[in-house]
This record gives structure tokens, C-alpha cells and sequence, in this order.
């Protein structure tokens, strides 16, 4: 694999050099036939039978279920009726569409949607299928975030005919004619991340090179990266939320993290923690994107970073001189913390930056622990690395042993990500 296909990286330094520019963004409004033909027609196969009225609906199957109604002449009124793809009837306003979306069985008004049907997240949480709502007035539908900082989005709603798709929308000015205070971000109960395309699979770095060796979990190359300089620490994230993972590196000398976006230069630089830390690397917050992170050994504490600049989370789990540990445990679609105590050889999970979720003893003593997503289920698991014979044991039940190969050379660090 050429190393222009391993991932494409942070946004970092493109978000810093649009604020320090002063860059205007324009807000782009799509209605037209010609646009929605194409998304409409994958749409109409796909969103209609996933999920059941009411139930759990994953956030791509409620975009493909907006999308359907998206370049249709649907006249908007109160009193209105369109079906879906399957033919169950959805009121035709802002509400009733967005219902529309999540498959309810009913049609609430923006208030019902408020009390009866979502909870409130912080507007830098927002992922696609989330709404923002004004409690008496209007409610959009969230697709995705236009840039690294979260300044612009892009939305769905019906306010008036037809069906809107918004792009470029800043996330601090009027929303469809409706004022940016009125506006709260909610969840949807039933809402439920796609699990992850990849599976994680493990491979090596070696010091001695900077070199990146990525593995396909049965012992052969997938791909390589030379990235970074001697005594720098490896590290694999998915910088960007494309869904594949890249590398980096960090200086323990200078606490900084080098991220690259074509697995060759730095794209975005970012110092956090001190010197004798520990790095981390997770996507805490659940945008799909990896951010930064530092644990310090002497103290057991954890600091994580939701912008690479400033901790959003300070949390001590464990004892000193256990090693840190990152995973997505409960499949909520973010990373939380954890610990290895090498001494027994066990694993400590934790779903809330804070108390023990779960604890396993795996691997012996003098192995590294590894974790990631083997059988890409979307939950976390764990594995370990015997350096003495280059072997990957990996886990997907946190008990047995579901695969184990030789892979790399001695003195090789194990890594793992989505590749």
C-alpha cells in the first residue's frame, strides 16, 4: 500500500492558518432535483427496512432517510402527510420531518421532540442524526461538521418547500431565519453510532528506522511509513474522522506531537503535557476524530485534549507505574480511559474517565498490552504482544485467544489501528 492510502490527517494547522486569515465561509443551500436524483435513489433502497418504527437507527441510516424526501415537490404544511420510503406517513413540517428521519411513530412537534424524545449535548458534540432545536420554532438536522473547528456545518430541514440541504452554515449566526439563542443541541435517544468499516489491526513500529509497519493480523504487510526521528514515541489516530487511521509521532524531549497527513510530513504540530509523560491518543468526545492526549506515571492522571490545546478532561485511575490505556469499551462511541497493572498482568476498563467498568487478567508477565477493535463489532478489546517471539495474542471476548501470529523483529514496538 503507497503511503498515500494509509489516512489522510488533523485539520490543526489548516484551522489555525483560516482564523489567523480571517477567512469568510459561505453558506451554500442545495435544493435542487439534479442533486437530490442521485441521493435520493441510493436512499430509497437503503433507509427503508434497517431499523424498526421506533427503535435503535444508526446515524447513517437516518441521513439516508432525509435524503429521501430531499428534491421531492413535498408541499410544507402543518396538516400535511409524505410518506417514507416504506409508506408509513410523516407530517410534512419541520418536526414532522426530522420524525421522519429518526423512524418515530408519530409526529411530534419540536416541543414533544424536546421532552419526550432526546436529551441535551454540548453544540461541540454534535454528529450526524443530532438536532438542533428551537424549543417554539424550528428544529434542523446536523449532518457533519464543514471544517476541523468546528465553526461550520451542514444541515438538513424543512421550513419551508422543499426540503433543504445547508452547507457551510456557521454554528453561531441565524439559523433558518431563526435566532442562533434559541437553538439547544439534543440527542436522540435511540440513536446509535455505525460500527467502524475497518477492523483494527495490529502491526509494529521499529526504533532503530522510524519506521511504521502495518499488519493484517495473520503475520503479513499491509503497508509501511518512515515518519518521525530517533527516540520519538509511535502513534496511530484517525486525525481527520475519515475513518482510517494515520500516523504520527512524539518528542518525550519537548512533550509534541507531530501528526501527518500523507504519512511523510507534519501537518499539525501540538504540545501538550510535560516532558516524562505518557502520550494518548483518542477520540474523546465521539466526533470521529482522534485528539490528544498525556498521562502522567508518578501521579496515575489522565489529561485529555478535545482541540489539541487544552484538557477537557484531568481524571487519576489506577496506581503508578501502570500503563495507560485507550478503547471505546461499551460501544458509545467514544474513547475512555484505562490501565494494564504489569505486576498481574491486568486489564482495568473504565466507561467514564473514573470507576472500574471491567477487569481481566491476560497475556504474561513481560508482555505489552495492546488494544482495538479486532472483530470490528465496535467494541474495544484486548489483546498482548510477547516481544521475546515477536507474538500478537489478540482477544475478542477480553478472555480467549481468538487469533495470535508472529509479526516484526525484536526490539519492535507493537502498534495498532484502522489502516
Amino acid at each position: 500500500m503507497p503511503s498515500s492510502t494509509l489516512s489522510r490527517l488533523a485539520h490543526v494547522a489548516l484551522a489555525a492558518s483560516l482564523a489567523a486569515s480571517g477567512a469568510i465561509v459561505a453558506t451554500a443551500v442545495t435544493t435542487t432535483a439534479a442533486h437530490a436524483a442521485t441521493a435520493t435513489a441510493a436512499a430509497a433502497v437503503s433507509a427503508s427496512s434497517s431499523s424498526s418504527i421506533d427503535g435503535k437507527v444508526t446515524r447513517s441510516e437516518v441521513i439516508q432517510r432525509a435524503q429521501y424526501w430531499l428534491g421531492k415537490q413535498i408541499a410544507y404544511s402543518w396538516e400535511g402527510w409524505y410518506p417514507d420510503s416504506s409508506g408509513r406517513n410523516y407530517r410534512t413540517d419541520c418536526s414532522g420531518y426530522v420524525s421522519m428521519a429518526w423512524h418515530l411513530g408519530a409526529s411530534p412537534n419540536t416541543k414533544g421532540i424536546a421532552d419526550s424524545y432526546t436529551y441535551e449535548i454540548p453544540r461541540s458534540e454534535l454528529k450526524a442524526g443530532d438536532v438542533l432545536n428551537s424549543y417554539y420554532n424550528h428544529v434542523l438536522l446536523f449532518e457533519k461538521w464543514d471544517d476541523a473547528a468546528h465553526t461550520t456545518f451542514s444541515y438538513y430541514a424543512f421550513g419551508s418547500a422543499p426540503v433543504k440541504h445547508v452547507t457551510g452554515a456557521s454554528i453561531n449566526g441565524a439559523l433558518d431565519s431563526h435566532p442562533n439563542s434559541e437553538y439547544k443541541a439534543l440527542r436522540y435517544k435511540n440513536i446509535v453510532d455505525d460500527v467502524q468499516t475497518r477492523a483494527t489491526k495490529a502491526g509494529v513500529y521499529h526504533p532503530s528506522t522510524q519506521t511504521f509497519y502495518e499488519g493484517d493480523n495473520t503475520g503479513s504487510t499491509l503497508g509501511s511509513a518512515k515518519f518521525g526521528n530517533a527516540g520519538w514515541t509511535p502513534l496511530v489516530g484517525d486525525w481527520n474522522g475519515d475513518g482510517v487511521a494515520s500516523v504520527g509521532a512524539y518528542d518525550p524531549a519537548t512533550a509534541t506531537f507531530y501528526l501527518s497527513n500523507d504519512n511523510s510530513t507534519a501537518a499539525g504540530t501540538a504540545k501538550f503535557g510535560n516532558p516524562g509523560w505518557i502520550p494518548l491518543v483518542g477520540d474523546w468526545n465521539g466526533d470521529g476524530v482522534t485528539s490528544v492526549g498525556a498521562y502522567d506515571p508518578a501521579t496515575a492522571t489522565f489529561y485529555l485534549s478535545n482541540d489539541n490545546s487544552t484538557a477537557a478532561v484531568t481524571t487519576t485511575f489506577g496506581n503508578p507505574g501502570w500503563i495507560p490505556l485507550v478503547g471505546d469499551w461499551n460501544k458509545d462511541g467514544r474513547d475512555s480511559i484505562g490501565a494494564y497493572d504489569p505486576t498481574t498482568q491486568t486489564f482495568y476498563e473504565s466507561n467514564d474517565n473514573s470507576t472500574v467498568a471491567g477487569s481481566v487478567k491476560f497475556g504474561n508477565a513481560g508482555w505489552t498490552p495492546l488494544v482495538g477493535d479486532w472483530n470490528n463489532d465496535g467494541v474495544t478489546s484486548i489483546g498482548a504482544y510477547d516481544p521475546s517471539t515477536q507474538t500478537f495474542y489478540l482477544s475478542n471476548d477480553n478472555s480467549t485467544t481468538a487469533a495470535s501470529f508472529v509479526y516484526g523483529s525484536p526490539g519492535d514496538v507493537p502498534i495498532a489501528g484502522r489502516w
